[in-house]
């Protein structure tokens, strides 16, 4: 009994976090609509300032059974830098959708990932999909084009950001494949750290070659910043972690979907994004469809 009590306290405690963590996540593409630096440059300090939390993360945790907090091959290392290039790219071009469409549209259309997840899971490593992932997707579908459509006639910047917000959700799919072939060997604190650093040192790069500045303008801008590492990234992301190991994969998704819904009102309070009738039954078939895909995978 006591330990039926116990595991019921644990379940509320992750699912606490789990819409704390949704709610800290759906904060990040306002930060980033608000950065005074451009898309790369923004994902470059979204990781530099958050890789001391998950270092201290990384170093206090306790690997389960079977795993080692550091690589030691050659294969591990390619699975950990290619996890690192799939993030970058997964923040370069999410941040470069956010500042051409609504909150809404990239935010939803980003996290269409788990349908490319099980897509790539079925097309690389031969996993089978149900029924239900089916219907799930083509609810998806009928959702994004909605979405797209509704873009397309305001004007082109907004159909070539929601392009940008698809393409984020592939590659985020991308990484979570990987990092979903580290993860038997590896905690997710140390995915996340060593990935992180990756990304941080292919930003560099990126963010010299699109011509955009490193520093930002004023005292507002850097803690704009810091808040997008410290409570989007290493805070939500961190409190998802420990929630999805605790809580059903139902729920989980559900928890998770709160992410764009939440994101889309602050946008409509902060920016003034008024959500379309369009805009509305596409974002709600798209929620419901990606709801049956987890389900379904």
């Amino acid at each position: 009994m006591r330990s039926l009590n116990n595991l019921r306290t644990v379940q509320q405690k992750a699912l606490i976090a789990l819409f704390i963590g949704a709610a800290a996540i759906s904060f990040s593409p306002i930060f980033v609509r608000l950065s005074e630096l451009g898309p790369s440059a923004t994902g470059f300090y979204r990781i530099t300032f958050a890789l001391p939390v998950l270092w201290v993360w990384m170093s206090l945790s306790n690997p389960a059974k079977g795993q080692r907090k550091n690589p030691s091959t050659n294969g591990e290392y390619f699975l950990l830098i290619l996890a690192g290039l799939f993030f970058s790219c997964d923040l370069a071009v999410w941040h470069w959708s956010i500042s051409l469409t609504s909150v809404a549209n990239s935010t939803l259309l980003a996290n269409a990932a788990p349908i490319f997840v099980t897509l790539g899971a079925f097309l690389f490593f031969g996993e089978r999909f149900s029924t239900l992932f089916l219907f799930g997707l083509v609810s998806a579908v009928t959702g994004i084009i909605l979405l797209m459509s509704n873009s397309y006639g305001l004007d082109q910047r907004h159909f070539v950001g929601d392009i940008l917000g698809l393409v984020t959700a592939m590659f985020y799919a991308a990484y979570i494949l990987v990092v979903g072939k580290l993860r038997s060997e590896f905690s997710t604190a140390t995915v996340m750290t060593w990935s992180g650093g990756i990304s941080c040192l292919i930003l560099i790069p990126v963010t010299i070659l699109s011509g955009e500045s490193f520093i930002a303008t004023s005292l507002y801008g850097w803690l704009i910043l810091l808040l997008l590492a410290l409570l989007s990234q290493a805070g939500g992301q961190s409190l998802i972690a420990y929630s999805l190991a605790h809580v059903p994969v139902g729920l989980g998704s559900v928890g998770l979907l709160l992410q764009p819904v939440l994101a889309a009102m602050i946008a409509w309070f902060l920016f003034g994004e008024v959500l379309h009738n369009l805009q509305i039954i596409g974002g709600i078939i798209v929620l419901v469809g990606i709801y049956l895909a987890r389900k379904g995978a």
